[in-house]
């Protein structure tokens, strides 16, 4: 049984074997991260293949220092985002003043399952501004680095898949009550 280190080490030297190890090691993982990023899962499963191959090629680069998933997350989500950029057209919004969320009064469960459809249900920048902000915990300067946006569509974009979230699980609780 190897470590990842050894793992890595092997995959830089051209070994097939350690190269498969490593894709069973995190495939679960990145192709979590591909769906969140894709219309559908024939995309997620496009951008999967992408993003390993990515990894294999560039893997010279990964110099130990900071964490080994943390460095393959970033290919991922980059190569889902260039998949994007390339493949559809993105709509220009005029940008937006910060949108403070108001306090909820009482907190609500709903259910991971239909949360995470309510999510996909977004429009595809707001879903993507939503999950790198929310899931993966970017800056919106990151984002607006990432998407090529600016700093002010990326507050706004984030806002709007809020409320649009905020009406699903109201109408949600309506429905369920």
């Amino acid at each position: 049984m190897y470590n990842l280190d050894q793992i890595i080490n092997k995959c830089k030297q051209g070994d097939r074997k350690a190269a498969e190890k490593l894709y069973r090691l995190f495939s679960a993982k990145m192709f979590a991260i591909c769906i969140r990023f894709s219309r559908d899962r024939a995309e997620a499963e496009d951008t999967l293949q992408d993003g390993f191959i990515k990894i294999f090629a560039s893997i010279d680069q990964y110099t130990g220092k900071g964490s080994f998933e943390g460095w393959m997350k970033r290919i991922f989500i980059n190569t889902a985002l260039e998949k994007f950029r390339k493949n559809y057209q993105m709509e220009l919004t005029e940008d937006f003043p910060d949108v403070e969320d108001e306090d909820l009064s009482e907190e609500v469960t709903i259910p991971v399952d239909v949360l995470s459809e309510f999510v996909s249900e977004l429009p595809e920048r707001y879903r993507m501004v939503f999950n790198l902000y929310v899931i993966d915990e970017m800056q919106h300067k990151d984002i607006a680095t990432l998407m090529g946006i600016t700093e002010g569509t990326s507050k706004s974009n984030l806002a709007r898949a809020r409320e649009i979230l905020k009406r699903k699980v109201k109408d949600y609780w309506d429905h369920e009550l």
